[in-house]
C-alpha cells in the first residue's frame, strides 16, 4: 500500500511517499517538499500547492493520506497562512482517494519513538532508521512529512479512530 504523509506549510510543505509492505515493513518511495514563494499573494500560493498536491496524488497514486494536525504554541495568527494551506490540501486529497487520516505532532512521535516529547534529532534520526535510509532525509518539511506516513503505516489498523471524519 502507498501512504502519503504531508507535513503542511504555505511557504514549505513536506510530502513523504511511503510503501507499507505485506509483511508491515516501509520503505520510502519518495519525499521533498512543494515551494511556494513569499512574493506571491495567499490565492496563488495555495493554487500552487493544489497544483503540487494533485501532482503527488496522480504520480504515485496513494491509497491512503496522513496529514499533521496543526499546532500552536504561542502566537496563533502566524498559524493562520498555514491553517490555509492546510484547508487545501485537506480539500484536495479528499477529493482523490477520500482515505484521509491526521495525527497530532505528539501522537506522531509516540508512534515513532515510544515518546510523545521526543526531540526533532531523535525524530529524523528514527524516520533514517526505520526507512533504512543511508542519510538523514533533507529538508526537515520532508522528514517531517516521512514520520507522519510512518506513523499512519503503524497505526492504521485503528485507522476508524484517526480518520478525518
Amino acid at each position: 500500500m502507498i501512504i502519503l504523509g504531508i507535513d503542511p506549510g504555505l511557504a514549505t510543505m513536506g510530502y513523504g511517499v511511503i510503501e507499507k509492505r505485506a509483511d508491515d515493513s516501509c520503505a520510502a518511495v519518495d519525499y521533498g517538499v512543494v515551494l511556494t514563494p513569499k512574493e506571491e499573494s495567499l490565492p496563488v500560493r495555495l493554487a500552487m500547492l493544489e497544483e503540487g498536491v494533485n501532482k503527488l496524488l496522480n504520480k504515485y497514486k496513494p491509497a491512503e493520506v496522513a496529514v499533521e494536525e496543526l499546532f500552536f504554541a504561542k502566537n496563533i495568527t502566524t498559524g493562520i497562512p498555514v491553517a490555509h494551506a492546510r484547508g487545501v490540501i485537506l480539500l484536495t486529497c479528499v477529493k482523490y482517494c477520500g482515505r484521509l487520516y491526521e495525527y497530532t505532532p505528539m501522537q506522531i512521535k509516540q508512534a515513532l519513538t515510544g515518546y510523545g516529547r521526543a526531540d526533532k534529532v531523535q525524530m529524523m534520526h528514527v524516520v533514517t532508521a526505520m526507512l533504512r535510509l543511508s542519510k538523514i532525509p533533507r529538508p526537515d518539511d520532508a522528514a517531517d512529512a516521512l514520520a507522519v506516513g510512518l506513523c499512519h503505516a503503524h497505526t492504521s489498523r485503528f485507522g476508524k479512530l484517526f480518520g478525518i471524519k
